[in-house]
This record gives structure tokens, C-alpha cells and sequence, in this order.
């Protein structure tokens, strides 16, 4: 028989989990939330997100752009100084161009998506994964999006990033298992920075990248998404009530997709 305490659904106290792109608006709450949980994290974002929104004074804390692979691996070399070991790995890391057609496109703001979304993720999970075979019952979670799997006009390259998360996640399931899970959170629209252009980005707040109110109110539940509405599925994925999880995509989504 298995004991209750098994089926706890968040990661129990001294989890050291490393959260990539902490300082964004759904990064900042999970960060919160992981901390009153009793959990160890660090954070690794842009160093002008760090400046923007200083983390909180008990976090790890490394600068770099997960775009670039030394500015990573030197960030993931300091954490393993630090910690020895990861148990959890969460990549929030990405942004979205203007929104325009895929025919108006130059190949610098493709690349530049690309590089911000998926290259990201290929980087930091990289880097994180020999820290991760050395912890705790260890987990990964990408955050991709809706976009990966409906399509919506003028996302063309943000989607297509995230499509290959989706399958970048799969991959790293596969080939990870049974000693690490891999999973991944499709969230909709939130309200955070993002809209209108990502934390650590210029700000673009007249030319959001949709009207958060008329979105909301056409999904099924009826309003846009808030960061708590992700940080529950994120911290579900990381701890033991989704043990028998990997390769997974959570869509978390107020019934914007339902496949």
C-alpha cells in the first residue's frame, strides 16, 4: 500500500529546482509559489529582466540569454558549483515578434523567434539534463503554447517555435526515461508583460499582440488566463502526483483547444 503522503501533488520541501526565465510574469509567481512551498530555486533570466524585477533575496541567481550556448553553459557550470544537482527544471523562456503574415517576414525576425523559443530550449535543457541525472526523482517542464496546435493569424514563427518544443519535449522523454520526465505546459493567452512584448524587451503597449478582454470573453471559461492559472499545472508536472507522466502536453487553455 502506498503511503498518502505519496500523492502530494507539488514537490516536496528542498526541491532544488532552477526555474529559466524567472523574472517573466508567470515566472515571477511560480517562483513565489515554489519558495512558500519550501523549495530551492534558482533563476536564470536576461539580466535586464533581473534588473527589472529583482528576485527575491533567498533565490540563486544567473544572467545569461539562453539564447547563447557559453553564456548557459556558464550559467548551468555556476549552478553546479552551487547546487551539485537539479531535481526540477522549468523553461519559461520566449516572446513573440509583431504580429504579421508569413509572407511579410525577413528572415531576421524568424531566426530571432527562433533563437528566443526553440533554440532556448534546446540550450538550457542541455545544459540542465547532467545536473538532473544526478537529482531527486528529477522533472522537466517546457511551457510552449495554444499556438503550437491552433493556429491563429501573424504567430507564424513564435508558433513554429513552439510546435518544436512540443517535439523537442517528446524527444527528450524519450530519450531520458526512466530516469528523467519530461512534459510540457501549452498554455493560451495570460496576462502578463508578454502581450505586449515580453519582460526584458522593449515594451510595445500600443500594439499588444491581441485584446486580452475580447479574447477571454470568447473562450468557454470566459476570461484570459492568469499566472496561477499555469503555476498549479507546472508545479503538478514537477512533483510525485505525476510520476507516471512523460511526454505530455498539458493544455491549459480555458477550453481554447480541446483535443
Amino acid at each position: 500500500m502506498t503511503d498518502a503522503t505519496d500523492f502530494r501533488l507539488r514537490p516536496p520541501a528542498g526541491f532544488r529546482l532552477v526555474v529559466v526565465g524567472g523574472c517573466g510574469g508567470i515566472g515571477r509567481r511560480l517562483v513565489e509559489v515554489a519558495l512558500a512551498s519550501g523549495l530551492k530555486v534558482a533563476i536564470l533570466d536576461l539580466p535586464q529582466s533581473i534588473a527589472a524585477h529583482p528576485p527575491p533575496p533567498d533565490c540563486g541567481v544567473y544572467p545569461a540569454d539562453g539564447s547563447d550556448p557559453r553564456q548557459v553553459e556558464a550559467a548551468f557550470g555556476a549552478l553546479a558549483r552551487g547546487w551539485g544537482a537539479l531535481d526540477g527544471f522549468v523553461n519559461l523562456c520566449g516572446f513573440s515578434p509583431a504580429r504579421q503574415p508569413v509572407e511579410a517576414l525577413d528572415l531576421a525576425t524568424w531566426q530571432q523567434a527562433i533563437d528566443g523559443n526553440l533554440n532556448a530550449a534546446f540550450l538550457t535543457s542541455k545544459f540542465a539534463l547532467p545536473l538532473l541525472r544526478r537529482g531527486i526523482a528529477p522533472a522537466m517542464v517546457h511551457v510552449a503554447s495554444s499556438l503550437a496546435v491552433k493556429a491563429s493569424a501573424g504567430y507564424g514563427p513564435y508558433a513554429a517555435a513552439k510546435a518544436g518544443m512540443l517535439a523537442l519535449t517528446r524527444i527528450l522523454a524519450a530519450e531520458n526515461a526512466p530516469g528523467i520526465r519530461v512534459n510540457a505546459v501549452a498554455p493560451s493567452a495570460v496576462r502578463t508583460e508578454f502581450i505586449t512584448g515580453g519582460t526584458g524587451r522593449s515594451p510595445n503597449p500600443d500594439s499588444p499582440l491581441l485584446d486580452l478582454d475580447a479574447y477571454g470573453k470568447a473562450l468557454p471559461l470566459g476570461r484570459i488566463a492568469e499566472p496561477d492559472d499555469i503555476v498549479g499545472p507546472i508545479l503538478f508536472l514537477l512533483g510525485p502526483g505525476s510520476r507516471y507522466m512523460t511526454g505530455q502536453v498539458l493544455h491549459v487553455n480555458g477550453g481554447l483547444f480541446q483535443p
